[in-house]
């Protein structure tokens, strides 16, 4: 039996001071106290003000066999699914593959338009990476976020590659990437700065 080849890939904007969203997330400002509006405007003007200096990183978003998302980066919705949600992302998610939501609400698997499924996994997050692998074959997974479930996998030992986006403001609080996560040994594989962010790729060794 041969084992998959694809690697587990973080994918995720911080501010320079590392954090991903700010406090006092709700539906209707997701990203909290992030310097504006909350809907994280700044943190991702990157991607939707200067796609075309970004495109290579835009266009690697999505590009793995599965993803892995926490059920806050999922939506709003806390506590049992009193009602219907699925994902911030409309009914044709950019995703189109697999997409494993670390719940501890059971919850039956949503198909999507455009070849994207949600599974929603309650037995933590080595199961929704045992599941991810499965589904991704030889192809990469990525763990999108938010922070918490990234610093989840990081202090698993269960990330091998960092695709950081860093930004040119600061938060100053918030959910902040490595909180919590033991010191890690870094390759760094690439850096390229942009006029709105910095794109950086470490290895994560053992």
């Amino acid at each position: 039996m041969t084992m998959p080849v694809g690697r587990v890939v973080c994918d995720i904007t911080i501010s320079a001071d590392g954090y991903a969203a700010g406090l006092d997330q709700t539906e209707q400002r997701p990203f909290g106290d992030d310097g504006g509006d909350g809907s994280g405007a700044g943190l991702h003007a990157w991607m939707f003000e200067t796609p075309d200096e970004n495109r290579a990183e835009i266009d690697r978003l999505n590009t793995a066999g599965a993803f892995i998302m926490g059920r806050n980066m999922f939506g709003p919705v806390r506590g049992e699914w009193d009602r219907p949600w699925n994902g911030w992302w409309g009914g044709d998610p950019p995703f189109h593959a697999p997409v494993f939501v670390l719940t501890h609400h059971a919850r039956e698997p949503q198909p999507m338009d455009g070849g994207t499924t949600y599974h929603f996994v309650t037995d933590g997050i080595a199961s929704a990476l045992a599941q991810a692998r499965a589904a991704a074959g030889d192809d990469d997974v990525t763990v999108l976020g938010g922070a918490t479930t990234l610093n989840q996998y990081l202090a698993a030992g269960l990330i091998d590659e960092l695709r950081l986006h860093i930004v040119p403001l600061t938060l100053g609080a918030g959910t902040r990437l490595f909180e919590g996560v033991p010191p890690l040994r870094l390759e760094q594989v690439t850096s390229r700065a942009a006029s709105r962010v910095t794109h950086l790729t470490y290895r994560v060794l053992p």
